[in-house]
């Protein structure tokens, strides 16, 4: 074959054998090989289009990645999973049932539940956070205590959330109910004494109903859910001892919010203070025990007015459609045995031992295996009777207007 160079002459062109050569010998230099010897790798193309096989090798080849990274991708693809597929379903399905028990109530026990307690959480923290008063006495107390008034507003988030509750209709008549029914009756023989049944009836619907209880036990807030779930779903105070999971949750899906007994911050006492005022002026059924804890000996202790005083701060006599009434009903309870007989009896000789942590955890195993064995074998009549007495409402509006 003939070339034609620069400057006009022909000049021959080298053989094909020749050209082959140099191009393998480039591809060894490069770390390439020739197709023929090695098919799997591929020769430098010089120029040439890459062929379709060719193509389609490389997408179908395999990739390497490492541990962490496959690790971090699963990861990722599951949290999409979970927040785009899951929880969405998840929402509706709980949201149909709960509109389900809501119906079921409203047709079978004629209990009309505040638009307050069916409110969302985060939008009740908002409504506290934001209330006008929350906020006087925030701006007060950055002023008093020369504090950063961004770190007040941190506090009063922080309590809010805290006292806040997370009312779920179907927890409580369809969780919170179920158990309920099935500790009382396994533990006691329960009874209703007394029960002004005409005075009640002459109670006004729309009024908001607080019940003024004894405390002999923490079976207290079981009970008195039990038997007025069919009238009212009920709204507890409870202390920092129930604050553990899943307790915690479960106490504010019933409808109950968390109390610090015992604390002394004035802006604390001001969050609280509005809630309890918020929800009664919304008609939210409250239970109330103004002993501030349980009874040692069975005897009433000192009244703590803390709760109640908030709620008649705030409280408007004059009649008006807008206004509520305050009926308090006065709940008497006892029983022929409690749980905490020998601990809380411990109380009344303080130079007595107490046992350590690992010895309670085996006073108490005992005495469940003991009473378990007892129940298997037909000898257990439980821990007697439990009587639950209603007295006569009080309605404040009356009071007042007795009284000037």
């Amino acid at each position: 074959r003939l070339k034609v160079g620069a400057g006009g002459t022909a000049m021959a062109s080298p053989p094909n054998r020749i050209v082959r050569q140099r191009r393998v010998a480039v591809g060894r230099i490069h770390g390439c090989y020739d197709r023929r010897r090695n098919p799997a790798r591929v020769p430098p193309a010089f120029g040439r289009r890459t062929g379709k096989a060719e193509e389609t090798h490389r997408m179908t080849a395999t990739v390497a990645m490492p541990l962490w990274a496959f690790i971090m991708l699963a990861g990722f693809a599951g949290w999409a999973v979970l927040v785009l597929l899951l929880v969405p379903g998840m929402r509706w399905f709980f949201r149909r049932r709960i509109k389900l028990v809501l119906h079921q109530i409203g047709a079978r026990l004629n209990i009309e539940l505040p638009s307050f307690t069916l409110t969302r959480r985060q939008v009740l923290i908002d409504r506290l956070f934001h209330d006008h008063k929350v906020q006087a006495a925030a701006a007060a107390h950055a002023v008093v205590s020369d504090e950063a008034l961004g770190d007040v507003w941190r506090r009063i988030d922080r309590y809010a959330r805290e006292i806040v509750p997370s009312f779920n209709a179907y927890v409580y008549y369809r969780v919170g109910y179920a158990l309920a029914r099935a500790a009382v009756r396994a533990l006691y023989r329960v009874r209703i004494g007394f029960v002004d049944e005409a005075a009640l009836a002459r109670v006004d619907p729309k009024s908001t109903i607080v019940f003024v209880m004894n405390h002999r036990s923490n079976m207290d807030y079981i009970l008195v859910a039990f038997l007025a779930a069919e009238r009212a779903t009920l709204s507890f105070a409870v202390g920092e001892w129930a604050r553990i999971w899943p307790l915690q949750q479960l106490i504010r899906a019933m409808g109950a919010y968390f109390v610090r007994r015992n604390s002394g911050d004035p802006l604390y006492r001001t969050v609280l203070a509005r809630y309890v005022q918020m929800a009664s002026e919304a008609g939210v059924t409250q239970a109330v025990f103004p002993e501030g804890g349980l009874t040692i000996d069975g005897k009433l202790r000192p009244p703590k007015f803390g709760l109640l005083d908030y709620m008649l701060k705030t409280f408007d006599e004059r009649p008006d459609d807008e206004r509520r009434d305050l009926v308090f009903i006065p709940v008497g309870l006892n029983y022929d045995r409690v749980l905490e007989d020998r601990s809380q009896l411990l109380k009344l000789h303080p130079d007595t031992p107490r046992p350590g942590g690992a010895r309670a955890m085996a006073i108490t195993a005992g005495f469940l295996l003991r009473n378990g064995l007892q129940a298997i074998g037909g000898g257990w009549h439980r821990f007697g009777y439990a009587c639950v007495n209603f007295g006569a409402p009080l309605s404040m509006r009356a009071w007042a207007r007795e009284h000037g």
